[in-house]
């Protein structure tokens, strides 16, 4: 009998598949850990950020929003313990580096990183001389903004994925690294302040296709990588000079074959997933999340957050709320969140704090 523990690691592997993809005729891909969030100010407000104003995590959510950022340069670390009721050494965390290159456009780089934590190993199950093994999956990823008008903005992200869930020196077979790559391509509209009655406001809107690429090999067999449309819209609501509301309302879908999508290429998986539900329209429909989030803003330097994530309960079923606050001085700052299901399918990061810090520094744009 394999080592117990090899087996534990492949349950919370596929764990991390089923919880990011579908359980009713299951989609699923390599490296779901791309479209986990990490940055505690869009988990705060129920995992949206494609449309939200911009910070230092925009290259994770829709790097279009860079160029509308108001430091010249920017720094994030972020840190999401994964299934901390079970176990303390398994986490998900990424480091950003954004910078302006002139008024008009900007670039950026990261590393996101999936650690499984340690596991034990042994090549007959027994406990003689076993040996410690630490898989994990990585992105490393860089992109381009450009400002093509001053309310609109376009963004192209490269991305490196290594997917290490191999066991090396153990008898286990068809393990093996696994390397991919894969693209994004974002938008982003932020309007001027808008006078109104008794308030101001500023609209956004922003869309990113993130992850296209070609399939990768695991476990002998190509599966797709993590190809995901988002849609997003919100609104500013400057209630004076000290108080601020933001709402932003997203929608989220996996841009993979439902079904029968071993014959085909990702180019064709993309297609075809809007139209290959065996329900039809109905089920299609069943495939898109809803996410929306608040956050208030007093005096641009303490913020209250909520947010409301819904998926189907044919599609997975994450259905949870959320609560972050956040602390801004004029270079740095810190944000916490918080996650709570109110389904019956259990959340890897329930009851979890999700941490950031992020750093701006550099001269000051005014837009």
């Amino acid at each position: 009998m394999k080592n117990m523990r090899i087996k534990i690691l492949i349950m919370l592997t596929l764990i991390g598949v089923k919880f990011y993809g579908q359980t009713n005729n299951a989609i699923t891909t390599i490296a779901p850990f791309l479209n986990i969030v990490t940055d505690a100010r869009a988990a705060g407000m129920g995992d949206v950020g494609v449309a939200s104003s911009s910070d230092g995590n925009a290259l994770y959510h829709n790097a279009s929003k860079m160029v509308f950022h108001k430091r010249e340069v920017s720094m994030a670390i972020n840190y999401t313990p994964w299934l901390r009721n079970l176990t303390d050494d398994i986490y998900i965390g990424n480091f950003t580096y954004q910078q302006k290159i002139d008024d008009r456009s900007a670039f950026a780089g990261g590393i996101k990183y999936f650690n499984y934590g340690d596991i034990e190993l042994s090549n007959d199950g027994s406990s003689a001389d076993p040996f410690t093994a630490t898989p994990y999956e990585l992105a490393l990823e860089g992109a381009y903004a450009l400002k093509l008008n001053n309310h609109y903005s376009m963004a192209v992200a490269l991305r490196y994925i290594r997917s290490d869930l191999s066991f090396k020196g153990t008898n286990i077979q068809d393990t093996k690294v696994s390397n991919g790559f894969a693209v994004d391509v974002s938008g982003y509209y932020i309007s001027d302040e808008i006078a109104f009655n008794k308030f101001n406001g500023i609209a956004r809107a922003g869309f990113n296709i993130s992850n296209i690429g070609p399939k990768v090999e695991l476990l002998a067999s190509e599966s797709f990588l993590p190809t995901n449309l988002k849609l997003g819209g919100g609104f500013d609501f400057i209630v004076d000079d000290y108080n601020q509301v933001g709402v932003t309302l997203e929608l989220t879908k996996l841009l993979v074959p439902t079904v029968d999508g071993e014959n085909q290429n990702f180019i064709e998986g993309i297609f075809s997933s809007f139209g290959d539900a065996p329900d039809g329209l109905k089920e299609e429909l069943q495939e898109v999340t809803l996410g929306l989030g608040a956050e208030y803003l007093y005096n641009n330097s303490f913020a209250f957050r909520a947010g409301y994530f819904k998926e189907h309960e044919a599609k997975g079923n994450r259905n949870f709320l959320t609560l972050g606050a956040g602390f801004k001085a004029s270079s740095f700052n810190v944000d916490l969140s918080y996650l709570r299901s109110i389904s019956n399918i259990n959340s890897p990061l329930e009851n979890t704090l999700r941490f950031s810090l992020s750093f701006d520094l550099g001269d000051l744009y005014e837009y």
